[in-house]
């Protein structure tokens, strides 16, 4: 394929935006330099800003270069349905009533693992809501599981290399463990329809083998720090008031309908508009909605649509010419720096791929979600949730890429070899 202008300016404003990425510690410093500017460099520093603010960029040079026309029509064309849905799913997700409900079942779980101290609650954390996120969604199973570490984990003062390693874990768990059904995790969404993929493949195929390296990455980390999760102590939950079973359950109702027609902005929206009107109503059971941390994590989506639609230019023709290995391998590394769902949407473009061809891209693409802010869509939304509980506030993503290595190859051997 022969890269436009645009397409060619596109790619080099999503380096650039993955390059930020990493360098968003330096701009927090920078705040600190210059006290004049702070407000300015604490924007640059936010992870979430960085893809919306280079699709900005390129917005306005489509403006100069091509005019009005071509600019609106390119930004009309961009499908915003799965940053709208991540942004309802979280708001919902993060209420009391269904933490207070994932909790007890958490707990309930606990209760039969014979470890000491919080190793058992994290393992069952680690390996419980990633799984569950299959039938809830990833973006939802991210953000009750970092609310919940952030709470009883994070907050406990606990050493900066084991935060790295959890986040590590919980970032490559949620990848893999959507993939029981067709419809929770966005890489396999974006092919599901096309290649024929229903819940019984998806079981059989990805389901176990992911359910198998969830269980060993929850295992290891949990073992690894063990010396400090003996010492914290699983506490209750901080609420005095418990929430009412049918509050609970019209919260539950609402999560699966939006959940059901997440395919569908104005239907989905509608159900969250109504949610909200009920959360007013019953304020005294709400703590605050994350109506921040899910709009900012939906910018950082939307931004990441805006620029990565002038990347298939580069990335399909890269595909096409893959052997199965090189593609699980190409395909594990291109989703560090490319969203995962693009990374298969693109695939699925690809006409006559075989069906090795197609287990190796999807596969390849859920192994290497964890690798950094940017691999699989719930991330940022995690991040959002964990970085106050790091240094100046900030996921170092060198760190959280170098300490995701090895869940990342457990999930790989699991869907090589087994």
């Amino acid at each position: 394929m022969t890269p436009t202008l645009i397409g060619l300016v596109g790619a080099g404003l999503f380096a650039i935006a993955i390059l930020h990425t990493f360098c968003t510690g330096l701009f927090k410093r920078l705040a600190r330099i210059q006290p004049a500017h702070a407000g300015l460099w604490h924007l640059l520093g936010e992870v979430e800003i960085v893809f919306g603010f280079w699709a900005l960029v390129l917005v306005v040079i489509l403006f100069i270069v091509e005019g009005e026309t071509a600019a609106i029509h390119y930004v009309d064309s961009r499908n915003f349905t799965e940053p709208m849905f991540v942004f309802a799913i979280m708001v919902i997700a993060g209420t009391r009533p269904i933490l207070q409900t994932v909790m007890a079942a958490v707990h309930q779980v606990t209760r039969f693992i014979p470890l000491p101290g919080s190793m058992g609650f994290c393992f069952t954390v680690l390996t419980l809501i990633p799984l569950i996120g299959s039938f809830i969604t990833e973006p939802a199973a991210m953000t009750l599981a970092a609310l919940i570490l952030a709470e009883h984990i994070f907050a406990k003062g606990i050493s900066a290399h084991m935060k790295y390693a959890i986040l590590a874990v919980l970032f490559v768990n949620i990848s893999i463990g959507g993939t029981l059904t067709h419809f929770a995790a966005p890489p396999v969404l974006m092919v599901a329809s096309k290649w024929g993929w229903d819940t019984a493949f998806m079981l059989t195929t990805f389901g176990w083998k992911a359910a198998i390296a969830v269980g060993v990455n929850a295992l290891g980390v949990t073992l690894l720090f063990r010396e400090e999760l003996r010492l914290l102590t699983v506490t209750g939950n901080k609420h005095h008031d418990a929430v009412p079973p049918v509050l609970a359950g019209v919260h539950l109702a609402f999560l699966a309908g939006v959940v059901m027609f997440s395919h569908h902005l104005a239907v989905f929206m509608g159900l969250f508009l109504f949610f909200l009107g009920i959360a007013h109503a019953y304020q005294h059971y709400q703590d605050r909605l994350i109506l921040r941390e899910s709009l900012l994590v939906a910018f950082f989506l939307a931004g990441l649509v805006v620029l990565g639609g002038q990347q298939q230019w580069w990335l399909q023709p890269l595909l096409m010419r893959m052997t199965t290995d090189q593609m699980f391998l190409g395909a594990t590394l291109l989703t560090a720096v490319t969203d995962n769902a693009a990374l298969t949407y693109l695939g699925s473009l690809v006409e006559g791929l075989s069906d090795d061809l197609k287990y190796a891209l999807v596969s390849g693409a859920v192994t290497g979600g964890g690798l950094t802010l940017i691999a699989n869509a719930p991330n940022p939304a995690g991040v959002a949730i964990l970085r106050h509980h790091f240094d100046d506030q900030a996921v170092r993503p060198l760190r959280l890429l170098l300490t995701a290595a090895a869940p990342t190859l457990v999930a790989a051997l699991a869907f090589r070899l087994l």
